[in-house]
């Protein structure tokens, strides 16, 4: 995760300032489910019980993409497009 990709989360969640690892523990460790509409884009979930009472997940979105490099041959183009925090009801 960019500090741009960050700050742009940011911007309508100040709130989440004080949680970048959890955010980026996310993307190491939670789970994800992808888009049925655009199966580049993954949503990654993971429980985070300091954001109780409201919340209890951080969801961080993906776009999963290639670009060519400087021969023409694909390299990877994976960025963040955004975090939030949500409340997930137990099962």
């Amino acid at each position: 995760m960019t500090a741009e990709r960050w700050q742009h989360a940011l911007e309508k969640r100040p709130w989440l300032a004080d949680y970048l690892k959890e955010a980026v523990d996310t993307l190491r460790l939670g789970r994800r489910k992808q888009d049925p509409l655009r199966p580049e884009k993954y949503k990654y979930y993971r429980r985070c019980d300091d954001l109780l009472p409201e919340y209890n997940h951080i969801v961080v979105v993906v776009l999963f993409g290639e670009r060519p490099d400087e021969q023409g041959q694909p390299i990877a183009n994976n960025y963040v497009t955004n975090v939030w925090a949500v409340h997930i009801h137990p099962r």
